[in-house]
């Protein structure tokens, strides 16, 4: 049986909550919550983590920067010791929230800019990594397949999930297509359906330039603030169940 996590970037929103955002966390099997910082606010968190729970849903951190006015996604210049407070404060922030429901954090993924970064740059990937191994080393790391995160994370001692993503477009050297980049986001609900099935089976994501990127699905990303993203979650698992794959969060 092929088995992977389906999860998804939710809580990135102050005081309404968006009106699909329920349904999609009852399509998905793992959370990444936004811990205030880049998005998200003490109310979402909350909120988010309570529904994360009715759904029977993994939790997790999703810490990024401090910009909420480009919602963290644009790069800064930061310090590996910047990285390692500012994961550390946010992952605290959450699990404070989720403790108070009697919830616990099952993993953590960076945010935007700062999952990016980490995803090349060995000394912010140890950062991040070595945040997560602080305040919990049965947390899981979630990274970018193939990315010095996923490396990190190995040498700090974590459980990792290689991370790929159905709704984003790839380059030749597996890294994500920028924004801003042609091709760069998927929106069609078979085409992306058909890119999950093909990464998870296959093992296999076709760049934006035609080429053939291998690839390690542990976890399959589809965000959150994607237009119909519910509607995209609905399609990738009913294909991914058709194609005999069992969805669960990742042990």
């Amino acid at each position: 049986m092929v088995v992977v996590d389906l999860n998804a970037d939710v809580g990135e929103w102050e005081a309404e909550e968006p009106p699909d955002e329920a349904q999609l966390m009852s399509i998905i099997s793992s959370a990444n919550i936004a811990c205030g910082v880049h998005a998200g606010s003490p109310f979402a968190m909350g909120r988010t983590v309570e529904l994360s729970a009715v759904h029977g849903l993994a939790i997790g951190a999703h810490p990024g920067f401090d910009d909420r006015a480009h919602f963290g996604r644009r790069e800064v210049n930061v310090s590996a010791s910047e990285v390692f407070l500012l994961v550390t404060a946010q992952v605290t922030a959450l699990a404070h929230v989720a403790a108070d429901r009697r919830v616990l954090l099952r993993h953590v993924k960076p945010h935007g800019a700062l999952y990016n970064m980490a995803a090349r740059d060995r000394q912010i990937a140890d950062a991040v990594a070595q945040a997560v191994v602080a305040f919990n080393p049965a947390l899981v790391l979630f990274g970018l397949a193939g990315s010095e995160l996923i490396a990190a994370g190995r040498r700090a001692g974590l459980s990792t999930a290689s991370e790929v993503f159905a709704d984003r477009g790839y380059r030749a050297d597996g890294s994500l297509a920028p924004r801003s980049m042609a091709g760069a986001l998927i929106e069609d609900p078979p085409s992306v359906a058909a890119r999950a099935v093909q990464m998870v089976h296959e093992g296999i994501v076709t760049a934006v330039d035609g080429t053939r990127v291998p690839v390690v699905a542990e976890t399959l990303c589809l965000h959150g603030d994607t237009p119909n993203a519910a509607l995209l979650a609905r399609c990738v698992r009913d294909a991914l169940e058709a194609a005999g794959v069992e969805i669960r969060p990742r042990r």
